[in-house]
């Protein structure tokens, strides 16, 4: 009987150990998930960590070849930047980043309330008509805008016509509203769609209007969605280079125009160039950074269903 019972334990031990090796190859693969990750990261962030010492290195430090990981620190470089009134720039940018980003929400979450919640019978052309305003390159339309912004009483403008705004903070503004409008109304959109209707209709029953229904009920449920929407649409006016260079004059140019200060006939200051660019990515990577976890939340809503 001691033998009948015993066999049948020596006969699951292999079974035993088979689940064991099997639990321990699961919980070894995260890791390796992990390392691959954290590889690839520090691949893509190496160009971003190169410009940071760049902008810390002297000008024959920064064109030295092969370059250096290891070097004498120096801040000239920032010196120089700020020596050069890098705040108006500065400040020129967040104005028409904050400022169009603002009017943009502001006009981006009716539209994208009413698409979600009451479309009418041609809403997909609508939604198409919106994203078709981004097919035309900027270089297509810069010379109408370029004469519907130039100064009023120009005597070669057609019928005397012009809005003035050329050279203006609020003409840049206009551009930048115009050119992140069709995408935050698409992502609103599609995070207005996850909300459930069923809400929406309990609501009303309660005697909500559609404004308080928007605001008060359906907003504050795609909060995250919402953040990633105010993120893109920030980077986008802050990072845009072509109407800031052609329809801005000195007084109003943002961090992008700065840049060129560093780009002459003698040639490219590298390491100047390199802190200036760093000064310039800064401001994006701390909102970046402060609003991850929303971020991340919002970038991913509707993802899976």
């Amino acid at each position: 009987m001691a033998t009948a019972i015993a066999a049948p334990q020596q006969a699951t031990q292999p079974a035993i150990k088979k689940k064991r090796s099997k639990g321990l190859s699961r919980e070894n693969a995260p890791a390796w998930w992990a390392i691959l990750a954290w590889a690839i990261a520090l691949v893509y962030f190496f160009p971003v960590f190169y410009m940071l010492i760049t902008g810390f290195k002297t000008e024959a430090a920064a064109v030295e070849l092969p370059p250096k990981l290891i070097f004498m620190p120096t801040l000239e470089n920032y010196r120089a930047a700020f020596s050069i009134n890098f705040g108006p720039f500065f400040k020129n940018s967040l104005i028409a980043s904050l400022g169009s980003t603002l009017i943009v929400m502001l006009l981006a979450i009716p539209a994208a309330f009413g698409l979600a919640f009451h479309p009418g019978p041609k809403w997909k052309s609508v939604l198409f008509f919106f994203i078709s305003t981004k097919f035309m390159p900027p270089a297509g339309i810069i010379i109408p805008l370029y004469i519907l912004y130039s100064p009023k009483g120009d005597p070669w403008l057609l019928n005397g016509f012009s809005l003035g705004l050329l050279g203006t903070m609020r003409g840049l503004m206009i551009l930048y509203v115009a050119m992140n409008m069709p995408i935050a109304i698409w992502m609103l959109r599609s995070f207005f769609v996850e909300v459930p209707k069923d809400i929406i209709d309990a609501s009303r029953v309660d005697g909500a209007n559609v404004f308080q229904q928007m605001t008060q009920i359906v907003v504050p449920m795609i909060g995250p969605g919402l953040a990633a929407t105010v993120f893109l649409s920030i980077i986008f006016a802050w990072n845009e280079f072509f109407f800031a260079f052609n329809l801005t004059n000195a007084g109003n140019s943002t961090v992008p125009i700065f840049m060129l200060r560093f780009v002459t006939s003698e040639g490219l200051f590298w390491a100047k160039l390199a802190a200036s660019s760093t000064m310039a990515v800064l401001p994006i990577v701390i909102l970046g950074w402060i609003a991850q976890k929303q971020l991340v939340r919002g970038l991913s809503m509707g993802a899976v269903k």
